[in-house]
């Protein structure tokens, strides 16, 4: 049980501390207009041709009315336009402008250099431990969006 509590004290730090230099490498005085949920919206976007809002959404785990309303803020600010479908009118797609995609290879940057800070510091037999780690909370995190999302409390387990 104490390593229970070791693990869960460390992953709640972990992921707090993550969002505080996430935000702050994320938002310089270059992309100041932006938080850092907008640059996870921008990643969610991608780079390409653009995507529409229903594959955008599920991407980030979001209602559509939820992403317009950050869709909307990132076309305001410039970094994203939208268009809509000539085949379906009502499908609308979402491209990131070159100010967009800017910023994404900003957040892109930031997540090479924290990836290469951890695994630099490791040995070769120590990867596939790590590796295995995050899977299993990759996949906790995915069998229980579903349920935050509709504003239930995640409780589920991960079974492998």
């Amino acid at each position: 049980m104490e390593n229970n509590n070791k693990i869960n004290d460390v992953l709640v730090k972990l992921i707090n501390d993550i969002w505080i230099l996430e935000k702050r490498a994320l938002v310089t005085e270059e992309f100041e207009e932006l938080t850092a949920n907008d640059f996870h919206v921008i990643e969610a976007i991608g780079l390409g041709k653009g995507d529409n809002m229903g594959n955008i959404a599920k991407r980030l785990n979001v209602t559509v009315g939820t992403l317009t309303t950050n869709v909307n803020s990132l076309v305001n600010k410039q970094y994203a336009k939208r268009s809509r479908s000539q085949a379906d009118r009502r499908v609308v797609y979402v491209k990131l402008t070159p100010k967009g995609i800017k910023a994404y290879e900003h957040h892109e940057q930031y997540h090479n250099n924290m990836t290469q800070a951890i695994v630099g510091r490791m040995t070769e037999e120590e990867l596939p431990v790590l590796e295995k780690m995050l899977d299993s909370l990759a996949e906790f995190f995915e069998s229980n969006a579903g349920e935050v999302v509709k504003g239930k409390k995640a409780m589920g387990k991960v079974h492998k």
